[in-house]
């Protein structure tokens, strides 16, 4: 393999589903010049999954992944688990031809505590080991939070060091948000990810309270300028992290933008292709 394969997460688009509908999203990224997806933030009706399994085979749209939570987010929390609804998943995977799953992050119940958190995820490398009898990759994906230190380890690495099958989905951006250079990040988990998220970092303007000077208002308005950005319209050196995460054995190349503030957000991804086309990559956005 001699490059990887540049495409979007859908959290990205997941408000056009509503609009356009799975099949027809899928044709407007196709017409992006978009041929690779992960999903995820997609409610898996038979719906949804028969309108991307027609765009994949009409449009040529290889989808990367899918996303699966172990178990719910915060207790009752409604949604498809793998500790409930694993048969469901996998039947999904086959049918949009797909061999890999990705958890999004860290059940909320198990933060804040190393012991709970460990306990997710021997629970979730026994489920890892199931997947890979049914020919499919689990794959963790990183916040800031994993960033916290036990004992002066990262529970991210700690992570790494306590999972046998289970992978990682390594985030540009939350990395460099959790203190780390992701570059030198990346090279550390080399033959643990298949999968890079693309996010890029920028610093907004800082919009000043009128009236008094508040210090509490002045605190918020300094602090809160951090945004997600197109690619290329930030400050992370994102052909480095590409470089990085290729060489370290990714295959997919995932553009997320968790808020376009405003803009529409295939305008947004418009822009993250063209600095991407720019910066050495216009063979990445289709299967060879």
């Amino acid at each position: 393999m001699n490059k990887g394969l540049i495409g979007i997460q859908m959290s990205t688009i997941k408000d056009k589903i509503a609009e356009l509908g799975a099949y027809g999203t899928l044709k407007a990224c196709a017409e992006l010049g978009y041929h690779c997806v992960e999903v995820s933030q997609i409610p898996m009706t038979e719906e949804n999954v028969a309108g991307m399994k027609k765009a994949c085979e009409e449009f040529g749209i290889k989808i990367a992944a899918l996303s699966a939570a172990m178990e719910p987010m915060m207790p009752g929390m409604p949604g498809e688990y793998l500790t409930t609804d694993f048969d469901k998943i996998v039947a999904d995977c086959r049918t949009l031809n797909c061999d890999m799953l990705r958890i999004g992050m860290l059940p909320m119940t198990c933060m804040g505590s190393r012991e709970k958190a460990l306990d997710f995820v021997k629970r979730a490398d026994e489920i890892a080991g199931r997947l890979k009898e049914q020919g499919i990759d689990l794959y963790y994906h990183n916040h800031h939070v994993e960033f916290v230190k036990y004992d002066g380890e990262y529970l991210l690495d700690i992570i790494r060091n306590h999972t046998r099958y289970m992978g990682f989905e390594l985030d540009i951006h939350w990395i460099h948000r959790g203190g780390e250079n992701p570059v030198e990040f990346i090279k550390k988990y080399d033959g643990r990810i298949r999968l890079l998220h693309l996010k890029d970092y920028r610093i907004g303007q800082i919009q000043m309270p009128e009236g008094p000077f508040d210090p509490k208002a002045f605190m918020a308005a300094f602090s809160d300028i951090v945004e997600f950005a197109e690619i290329g319209e930030g400050n992370l050196p994102v052909k480095e992290c590409i470089e990085a995460g290729f060489a370290g054995g990714s295959e997919y190349f995932l553009i997320e933008q968790d808020t376009t503030y405003g803009r529409d957000p295939f305008e947004s991804l418009r822009i993250s292709k063209e600095n991407l086309e720019k910066m050495g990559y216009a063979d990445w956005f289709f299967m060879d």
